[in-house]
């Protein structure tokens, strides 16, 4: 395992940039998720350190080399592709064994060394089969068994869990974590899924437009985010957008009176509130400080969580989540309800100027 380095890294494509002045540390053991939208630049960043693109300008350090203008094949890591890569006439062991082929090792020891890896992922009886005899959770897990051979000081994903349904992408990405953590592999994770960077990694890198946004534990960036896309984005969030009329007191446009954490310096605010910080109920209570009244306009079943949209008086939509397993409010669509919230649960972000 070993530290990683970006430096200033960028990389243009038809004058636009793709990925705009990053720059990282990776600890050793580490496992640090590249998270975005489409076209943000974490695919291209990964491309980067694996030596398949070449940065326009900055550096890229492994432990103690500078690896920027290495070719992949020096560069001592081990890749996971989105789409797995595998070599359709070949079995799996020999699938497993390509990496050991290209650098020579020994076949006595590249067949212990693919015995012990096809162990790790639980592949052991299946060494003879072919690609197409098996499911997409073992294709991925013959792609980590292959990445993973080589004993490599950096381990790079990209993506992929993209092929695989929803209830087997989370047994994967758990049983990928674990794996990680037992061989203390320095991992960098590219998805666009944040559930699953939440699930995963160690610390987000949240990227827009090539340019790093934010770079946290997953409870900073969803706690304390950097600005209104990262709490756009990881998350569900309510947002309004006013006014600060005093450090600890806002009033949004719609003329929504809200007492909140000290913000000072901060004229134009967006107050962020998380839905599970916001309570119901169908009656107004005593002696809070945030209270407003609304209509119920509709509900959904989310199974542990029950959403609700409520309208309150002044014009405001809020999200509410609710837990299923405590008691539910007995509502309607079109009855009066109050919305409640502390202080401490409103987050106060400066306004961003359009464009």
């Amino acid at each position: 395992m070993a530290r990683v380095r970006l430096e200033r890294l960028t990389k243009r494509f038809g004058g636009v940039p793709a990925v705009d002045d990053v720059s990282l540390g990776i600890g050793e053991g580490e496992l640090v998720a590249l998270l975005g939208p489409s076209g943000c630049g974490k695919t291209t960043t990964l491309r980067m350190i694996a030596g398949f693109v070449e940065p326009d300008a900055g550096r890229i350090v492994i432990g103690d080399r500078d690896v920027t203008r290495l070719p992949p094949y020096r560069r001592d890591i081990g890749m996971v592709f989105q789409g797995y890569a595998l070599f359709p006439h070949l079995s799996v062991e020999r699938n497993v064994a390509f990496g050991l082929e290209m650098r020579r090792v020994g076949r006595t020891a590249a067949r212990e060394r693919v015995t012990e890896a096809l162990r790790l992922v639980r592949l052991e009886g299946l060494a003879d089969r072919l690609p197409r005899e098996l499911s997409g959770g073992q294709q991925q897990r013959v792609a980590l068994a292959r990445a993973l051979v080589i004993n490599p000081s950096l381990f790079l994903l990209d993506e992929p869990l993209s092929n695989l349904d929803a209830k087997l992408r989370q047994e994967v990405r758990i049983e990928i974590r674990q794996l990680q953590q037992r061989l203390g592999l320095t991992t960098i994770f590219v998805t666009h899924d944040q559930e699953e960077a939440l699930t995963l990694a160690d610390r987000l890198v949240l990227m827009k437009g090539g340019a790093v946004q934010q770079i946290g534990t997953p409870g900073e960036l969803y706690d304390r985010p950097a600005n209104v896309f990262v709490a756009d984005f990881i998350g569900r969030s309510n947002f309004l957008v006013g006014e600060m009329i005093a450090d600890d007191e806002f009033i949004s446009d719609l003329g929504l009176r809200v007492r909140c954490s000290p913000a000072p310096g901060i004229r134009r605010a967006v107050l962020t509130i998380r839905p599970e910080r916001i309570a119901l109920s169908t009656g107004e209570l005593k002696g809070r400080v945030n209270q407003f009244q609304g209509t119920l306009e509709r509900f959904s079943y989310l199974g542990a969580t029950t959403e609700y949209i409520v309208r309150c008086t002044s014009g405001e939509l809020l999200t509410v989540h609710g837990m299923n397993a405590s008691a539910r409010i007995p509502v309607a669509p079109g009855r009066e309800v109050w919305a409640t919230w502390e202080p401490a649960a409103v987050y106060v972000l400066p306004e961003e100027k359009a464009g």
